[in-house]
């Protein structure tokens, strides 16, 4: 917990640095990958640096952090720190890399309130840092120990790349050797590494959109905005190995009997399929209500997989809205006010940031508490950490 001699100090300059931080973190990237520019092969994304995606990231979650220690004395924001967990474990980082961050991160602070820092205010904020550092890092040792395997990366043979929509492809995988394989759970990701044309190695997550347990499917946009998805759309082929990580992410289907609501928007229909066939094959009384937008119905990717498992639940019912509408659809964007949720329900939710920012604002104000309200962000998200 942050010490008595810090919080005021902390209290004090959060509207400073809070302010400044988006100024701070794209100073911070430029010294980390001045000073180890092999960080950016196979770990960080360069599409996310030059998107900017990478510099939100990290200063909404620094923020969040702070602002939760003063607002929330004695606890931590234990959503956000587990979500962050989960995404670092997927790439693999490692406790001394919490220190080569610290060094880079603190240089740019220093630099960018050269004016006004004082040691005072830098012992505070390191206490800040090494807080989340540190809680971070027992996260994500117990994650790593959860596998079934030592290793961050493992070789999966494509078996089939079948098209799924407009843009879309699914690709199923394959174990390409004898390594203990983790059972995946319904609506977690994996991170798939990828070689690209100019011979640095990327990496992204995606969901897994087929069967959980120890098989791997994922389903990806080639137009997605990052590096990795154009060259398995374009390069990769059937037979082909790729090294994907172990399966990680905790939006996963609880246990229990209450309904369960599964809404998304375009490609973020994968961790919701995926929940729904695990809900499908489980033959579950469950009332189950999927909500899906799009812009048409042939960009739907996974609409035969998604229609069949609903045609399987007895308790299940799909509403579809499209922005070119067709029988049977709704006209435009999703909305829970044209939706009768059921009492108690759990709501899963997945798509763009905006999206999600305006079915989780609905679902509030339509009495579904913000506990039962599940959500995966692949990006910046301090609007959500409250």
């Amino acid at each position: 917990m942050l010490s008595d001699k810090s919080f005021p100090v902390i209290e004090a300059t959060l509207p400073l640095v809070g302010a400044r931080i988006g100024d701070i973190t794209p100073k911070f990237y430029s010294r980390l990958f001045a000073a180890h520019p092999e960080l950016l092969d196979g770990l960080f994304s360069r599409s996310n640096q030059r998107s900017g995606n990478q510099q939100q990231a990290l200063a909404g979650s620094i923020a969040a952090f702070a602002s939760h220690l003063v607002s929330n004395p004695g606890t931590l924001p234990e959503t956000v720190l587990s979500r962050i967990a989960h995404r670092h474990a997927s790439l693999g980082i490692t406790e001394p890399q919490y220190q080569v961050v610290y060094e880079h991160l603190f240089a740019a602070i220093a630099e960018d309130l050269a004016e006004v820092i004082t040691p005072e205010i830098a012992e505070a904020w390191t206490e800040v840092y090494w807080l989340m550092a540190d809680a971070l890092i027992k996260l994500e040792k117990g994650l790593y120990a959860a596998q079934a395997n030592g290793k961050m990366w493992s070789p999966w043979k494509v078996a089939s790349k079948t098209p799924a929509g407009t843009g879309s492809t699914t690709f199923t995988l394959e174990p390409a050797d004898d390594t203990p394989i983790t059972e995946a759970l319904p609506g977690q990701y994996i991170s798939v590494k990828v070689t690209l044309p100019d011979g640095l190695r990327q990496v992204r997550q995606y969901s897994l959109s087929g069967n959980a347990g120890i098989s791997r499917s994922f389903t990806t946009k080639i137009d997605d905005g990052g590096e990795v998805s154009p060259v398995l759309h374009n390069t990769v082929r059937v037979g082909d190995v790729l090294e994907i990580s172990n399966p990680y992410g905790e939006i996963t289907l609880k246990e229990g009997n209450g309904p369960v609501v599964l809404a998304s928007a375009g490609i973020g229909c994968t961790p919701t399929a995926s929940i729904l066939r695990s809900l499908a094959d489980s033959d579950s009384d469950r009332q189950v209500l999927v909500l899906h937008a799009e812009s048409n119905l042939d960009s739907w990717a996974l609409r035969g997989q998604m229609t069949d498992d609903v045609e399987r639940l007895d308790g299940a019912e799909l509403q579809l809205w499209l922005e070119e509408p067709q029988a049977g659809s709704k006209a435009g964007f999703m909305s829970l006010r044209e939706v009768d949720l059921p009492a108690d329900a759990s709501l899963y939710l997945c798509g763009p940031l905006p999206f999600m920012k305006h079915i989780r604002n609905e679902a509030i104000n339509a009495g579904i508490p913000a506990t039962r309200i599940h959500y995966e962000v692949f990006g910046p998200d301090i609007w959500l950490a409250n």
